[in-house]
């Protein structure tokens, strides 16, 4: 059973938490200071601390330090935004603003627990692993477990000679990692090549990579290399090798069989030394299945596999990653000191990215070039902080019914062909009856006064009944 320390110096939500927890299967201790924390409990015994950030004595992000790995989850009320960004970048977690939904608690919990392992041997062996994997790793920032884990893969794989398979979605950085693991072969002072299979014609994929002899073709006026050929002595990496047509499987597979390749024209076979290292975002094993990619290749080239997670997995990485991202755009585009505002880098720790690491680099050279000032607000970064939250609160809504929370209470499971401004006018008058327009803000987790801005734009007016009906209700039930 995991264990988790609250300390909080009000009672009555130190006592809400820790039921609330123990309901969920977690052992619970408290205290209400850093002071009795640190006098009462062995803090290095616990899986996790959630503490709140203003408390008697010392704050709670004194408990950061003083926890050494245990992660420390910081709450704070919504007022205090400014100061839960600076517990990140002291070392907490995360944070989470109070008054909080139950559920958006357990998620929490459940993910940091999950993202950091409960044995401290084991954490500790894994933080030496990260931190011998990590060194020398171009271009590639991260210290969540799933990329640990890849680091650790990546030394392991990388002298051998065997056919590498990398998958992860795209704009995760299939070819980064592929550049990680010729780097630290023994090829590294040999040519890596790499082909987007998919940028490439069908017509022309076999030619451009088998190369082909004068007179092959119309247009073959000379001889012409292959890129397999070209990378011979080094590296080939086919990144989306799931798009390669199924006439230039078969020449490939024969390339990875025999270890030779034959120029289209030619009747002679060249031998070649080639380390080959494919990646895909599709999976190739349905493909298999389906007819639509070679059963024999995809067995050969899946030998070692190295699975990169999506950015939206990544916990911490994702603010780590922003950051680092801005500074390199700062210097590259010559701009002066540049930060990140409080609700931008709320924007970039809730956003879903579903474009992964290409997009925000993308979203924050954009936001670089537009911010007028030293500070980059979510607008500048395209993201409308307001429309997360509510769409985070459809992915609650859209949860099982044993799955969801019974304190929700929310209403009917929306339609997922809703958009969300269509979700929120829809919530707005199915809701407004039965509740306050604090509660309507609070459930959409946006602010009173977006409430209103939104009621405006959309046309929908504030139904002043509602509140006196509800006053009505209570009456009637005492």
């Amino acid at each position: 059973m995991h264990q988790i320390l609250v300390v909080e110096d009000e009672s009555v939500i130190r006592v809400a938490l820790r039921r609330l927890l123990e309901r969920n299967g977690y052992a619970v201790s408290e205290a209400g200071s850093v002071q009795d924390a640190e006098k009462d409990h062995d803090l290095t015994t616990f899986d996790l601390v959630i503490s709140d950030l203003r408390l008697p004595g010392a704050p709670g992000t004194d408990l950061i330090k003083k926890a050494g790995d245990v992660p420390v989850l910081i709450m704070t009320s919504y007022a205090s935004l400014r100061s839960a960004v600076d517990s990140m970048r002291m070392g907490a977690v995360d944070y989470i603003a109070k008054p909080f939904d139950h559920a958006d608690m357990i998620s929490a919990v459940e993910r940091i627990i999950a993202d950091h392992p409960t044995a401290r041997a084991v954490e500790a062996r894994e933080e030496g692993s990260r931190a011998a994997a990590g060194q020398g790793m171009p271009g590639i920032i991260g210290n969540c477990q799933a990329m640990s884990v890849l680091f650790e893969h990546i030394e392991k794989v990388a002298p051998t000679d065997s056919t590498v398979l990398v998958l992860g979605e795209t704009g995760t950085g299939k070819e980064l990692v592929a550049r990680s693991v010729h780097q630290r072969s023994q090829r590294a002072d040999k040519t890596l090549v790499s082909v987007n299979c998919a940028a490439i014609p069908d017509t022309l994929i076999e030619s451009e990579l088998f190369g082909y002899e004068k007179g092959a073709f119309t247009g073959a006026n000379a001889s012409r290399m292959g890129l397999i050929e070209a990378a011979d002595g080094g590296t080939l990496f086919l990144d989306e090798i799931g798009e390669l047509p199924m006439e230039a499987q078969a020449r490939l597979l024969r390339f990875i069989q025999e270890g030779e390749i034959r120029r289209i024209g030619s009747v002679h076979s060249r031998k070649v030394n080639v380390r080959l290292i494919c990646a895909t975002h599709r999976n190739l094993q349905s493909l298999a299945a389906e007819g639509q990619f070679r059963q024999d290749l995809y067995y050969r080239i899946n030998v070692l596999r190295l699975s990169l997670p999506p950015l939206r997995a990544r916990g911490k990485d994702i603010l780590h990653l922003a950051e680092q991202l801005l500074e390199h755009q700062i210097e590259r585009l010559g701009k002066g000191p540049m930060r990140l505002s409080p609700r931008a880098i709320q924007a970039i720790t809730t956003y879903q990215w579903p474009g992964n690491v290409r997009e925000l680099e993308h979203a924050i050279e954009r936001a670089v070039i537009l911010s007028p000032g030293e500070e980059i607000d979510n607008e500048a970064l395209g993201i409308d902080l307001e429309l997360v939250n509510i769409n985070r609160l459809r992915g609650q809504q859209g949860m099982s019914a044993q799955d969801k929370p019974a304190t929700s209470g929310i209403g009917p499971e929306p339609q997922e062909d809703l958009s969300l401004e269509d979700y929120f006018q829809r919530f707005v008058l199915e809701h407004q009856d039965s509740m306050s327009e604090t509660e309507l803000a609070q459930k959409l987790g946006v602010s009173r006064k977006c409430l209103w801005e939104r009621r405006q734009r959309f046309g929908i007016p504030r139904n002043k009944s509602g509140g006196s009906r509800r006053k009505s209700g209570a009456a009637q039930s005492k």
